[in-house]
């Protein structure tokens, strides 16, 4: 117990957690810093984060592909197959940033934040699941 106060103390002093006040048995609260998101925000986050992995794994075939064909030594099969591949990853990365934009300008211009979606406002998850507009 000893030890996790002076752990404490040292973080305290440090700047890097703050002591909030004293409880009446001696203890402190200590204040961390950050608060638990809430349900929109993980979900508004995991959109996100989905087509961000998306963006990376089509650059990823990008360069797989490139690879590929640097590498193919002129063998018109391999040359073929990488270049099948890059299309596909270009494609992939065209259908991405086509999805962001039209789900963008919904959210934006034609439902004028009355309907969200995650991407450039925040989600309303009572929203989503009533079906009502605010």
């Amino acid at each position: 117990m000893k030890k996790i106060l002076n752990v404490l103390n040292g973080l305290i002093f440090l700047g890097i957690v703050k002591a909030t006040m004293a409880d009446v048995s001696g203890t402190t609260k200590v204040a961390v810093g950050w608060t638990i998101p809430s349900f929109a925000d993980v979900i508004g986050f995991l959109i996100k984060f989905l087509f961000f992995i998306g963006g990376l794994v089509a650059l990823l075939f990008l360069l797989l592909g490139a690879l590929a064909w640097v590498t193919s030594s002129g063998d018109k099969e391999a040359v073929k197959k990488a270049q099948d591949k890059i299309q596909a990853a270009v494609v992939g990365l065209v259908v991405i940033v086509a999805v962001l934009v039209v789900i963008a300008t919904l959210e934006q211009v034609v439902l004028k934040g009355t309907f969200c979606v995650g991407l450039t406002c925040n989600i309303a998850v009572p929203q989503l699941i009533n079906g009502t507009t605010q």
